[in-house]
């Protein structure tokens, strides 16, 4: 915990549109690189694009796009992270086109229904030729495809291409696209969500909403000069605060090939901070104590962050020192991870906190563009998903005895309401404005957040009591060997009537190999009764499941809940 409440907000200058801000942008680091990649993994060195080249780049492609009549259309962007990914979403916003980012692992049926949703007529794509090929066939408004690099479908353009058609008419004197109207409160972009409890819809965002929250989010988060792209760029929280975001304030974005690669990565390219989801931290944290205990020196490893700690109280700071070769891994400049998307467990808010990495937690929602609230370098509470953003106003709505009640806001970074779905866009406002975000929480006396659980995921008993699983799964997510859980109200084969709440579990069959944990049932058994002696009666765990198989999850790897089987013998 920091609660250094005179820590300032930082300098942002305003950003009031796409175009504007890669203008500035560009301007102000010209010869920097700005965003860099490997075309391979395994090259030695990464292709790196100065802030100079990417302004042209991403000028010369909206400047064909114009040209190809793309201004009110609707164009979709699907692929993998890439740097044609990142002109693509510059280029539309700066142009005043509508984009659609898709998540490229959808099915196709699922692609062709957001494209047919939307009247689709153009798609700029990647590495997905096979998809694309199909998707063509299920939607009749589809006239151009558009590949990031180079595509074997017929017909098919390419941006390189367009980038030096474009480049070529903006010498022979074409201004569309700086003389183009950008009209920030016009619809801008329309994102799906991943629905990880059924069905997406799609957010409707405008210009204003995306600079809005992506300048209030700048306002408490300290940005370095370096950091790696990892967010899948179509979820709201990469293209936003980390790829605009990022750009907008001069940071090198080092796009990943994926977290198989990430630790060599980082290595190379020794990032100073990192925006993750949760996922990825659960990762590096098991990865350190699994190596720690196949070496023998995990019971040394906690007596050393325990001596370190005490030595911290008395102002002595040797972590760099004490920890140099875990740091090492993680490129040896990492200092911050941001982390968004589920709540941070303590355990590893305190490793990484104790190895001398800050470990930020924050909080948001497609609907809000998507930051809400954040923890800050210097200013940070514990178990709290920060402070809200400046200029958003919170509220929680029909609070209980403790103070839980739903999450819901008002601001400039909250959405149009949904495409096409007035009656959906009707329920989720109230009479004051204000958007019910579906989180349940509470704020504390001096404002920040905590999140409880989400209303979809509510366990209502027959006494009346609420149960939110995300409180058991935090406590269960502690324990050795627990690698994934989901707790919920289970449905028994033999007797209907009787409730049953499940804590299903998926573990770390590795991890409990190497402490010679046999019987996993029993073990797991064990480790919920101690959980369920700390807790109300009606919190109880009455069945463990386990699991062979990680939960399915979406793109941003959250587990999709609506797709877990919750009978159970």
């Amino acid at each position: 915990m920091n609660l250094n409440r005179n820590y300032p907000l930082y300098e942002v200058e305003p950003m009031t549109d796409f175009r504007s801000m890669i203008e500035q942008a560009a301007e102000k680091y010209t010869d920097k690189p700005a965003i860099s990649y490997r075309t391979k993994p395994s090259n030695p060195e990464a292709v790196r694009k100065t802030y100079r080249e990417v302004r042209e780049d991403v000028s010369a492609l909206a400047t064909a796009l114009i040209a190809m009549g793309c201004r009110g259309q609707k164009v979709a962007i699907i692929g993998e992270n890439s740097y044609g990914w990142a002109c693509s979403y510059f280029a539309t916003l700066a142009a005043g086109i509508v984009n659609i980012p898709v998540d490229k692992e959808l099915p196709v049926a699922d692609m062709a229904g957001i494209l047919n949703t939307t009247a689709c007529e153009t798609v700029l794509f990647g590495k997905i030729d096979g998809k694309i090929a199909e998707v063509t066939k299920l939607v009749p408004s589809l006239k151009n495809l558009i590949a990031f690099d180079h595509s074997e479908i017929e017909g098919a353009l390419s941006i390189p291409g367009l980038i030096e058609s474009g480049r070529a008419a903006m010498e022979a004197g074409d201004r569309s696209y700086y003389e183009c109207e950008i009209d920030v409160e016009a619809l801008a972009s329309i994102v799906f969500t991943s629905g990880t409890t059924g069905k997406g819809k799609g957010v409707m965002l405008s210009q204003r909403n995306l600079c809005f929250d992506i300048s209030q989010a700048l306002l408490s988060m300290a940005v370095t000069d370096k950091t790696l792209f990892t967010l899948p760029m179509h979820h709201t929280y990469g293209s936003t605060i980390n790829l605009a975001g990022h750009f907008f304030m001069g940071c090198e974005l080092y796009i990943s090939s994926g977290l198989k690669y990430i630790l060599n990565e980082m290595k190379a390219e020794q990032p100073k901070h990192l925006i993750l989801v949760p996922l990825y931290v659960e990762t590096f944290h098991k990865r350190i104590w699994s190596t720690a205990e196949r070496q023998g020196k995990a019971k040394a490893l906690r007596t050393l962050i325990k001596v370190s700690n005490g030595m911290r109280k008395v102002r002595l700071d040797a972590r760099k020192l004490l920890f140099n070769s875990i740091l090492g891994q993680f490129g040896g400049k990492l200092h911050t991870i941001i982390c968004g998307g589920a709540p941070l467990s303590r355990e590893l808010v305190e490793t990484f906190d104790a190895l001398g990495i800050t470990l930020l937690n924050g909080y948001g929602i497609t609907e809000c563009s998507p930051l809400i609230s954040c923890n800050r370098n210097l200013y940070q509470k514990d178990g709290s998903v920060g402070m809200p953003i400046v200029g958003l106003q919170v509220k929680i709505d029909r609070p209980n005895e403790d103070g839980e009640g739903e999450i819901c806001v008002k601001g400039a970074n909250v959405m149009l309401g949904y495409y096409n779905e007035p009656e959906a866009t009707a329920a989720v406002f109230d009479d004051e404005g204000y958007f019910h975000t579906g989180d349940v929480g509470y704020q504390d006396d001096e404002g920040w957040i905590y999140i409880t659980g989400r209303v979809k995921n509510l366990i209502i008993l027959s006494n009346g009591k609420n149960v939110y699983p995300e409180e058991i799964e935090m406590d269960i997510s502690g324990v050795y060997g627990v690698s994934e859980v989901v707790v919920y109200a289970g449905e028994s084969k033999s007797d209907k009537s009787k409730e049953i709440i499940v804590a299903e579990i998926y573990p770390d069959y590795d991890a409990l190999k190497l402490r010679g944990i046999e019987d996993l049932n029993l073990y797991f058994e064990d480790e919920v009764k101690k959980i369920n002696s700390r807790s109300v009666s009606y919190k109880t765990v009455n069945r463990i499941k386990l699991r062979q198989e990680p939960f399915p999850k979406n793109s941003t790897k959250k587990i999709t809940r609506f797709k877990i089987d919750k009978t159970v013998d």
